[in-house]
């Protein structure tokens, strides 16, 4: 009887270690893709998160090498799709863009993250 409530224990422990960290939203994938390298500049960013967002408490920016903010100022949710957080970039010189992200989802779980992609002629 005791090595059968031992394995229950350790479900159940198990299962309560994982379900916290399942519940914040990352970084799934984005547009540019993280570190890669597009040729021409984007008109915008996309980025899909594994959670749905609060659109209000969530935000991506996006800034050069000289650390000078490219957004347009203009993140927002996509109406059809909460885990996709989208912002437009005015026409971008070749270079290296850092992008930071900041997400609130749903279940009140905030994070965020940083990546870089390279815009070639």
């Amino acid at each position: 009887m005791k090595p059968i409530l031992l394995a229950a224990w350790a479900v159940a422990w198990t299962a309560s270690a994982v379900s916290p960290a399942s519940a914040h939203a990352f970084l799934d994938h984005a547009t540019p893709a993280v570190g890669s390298t597009v040729h021409g500049s984007p008109p915008r960013l996309a980025l899909w998160f594994t959670q749905t967002l609060e659109p209000a408490f969530s935000t991506v920016r996006v800034f050069d090498r000289e650390n000078r903010r490219q957004d347009k100022d203009d993140a927002k949710l996509d109406p059809r799709d909460a885990t996709l957080l989208l912002v437009s970039v005015p026409q971008l010189v070749p270079g290296r863009y850092r992008v930071e992200w900041r997400v609130l989802s749903t279940d009140t779980h905030v994070t965020e993250g940083d990546f870089t992609f390279v815009v070639a002629p």
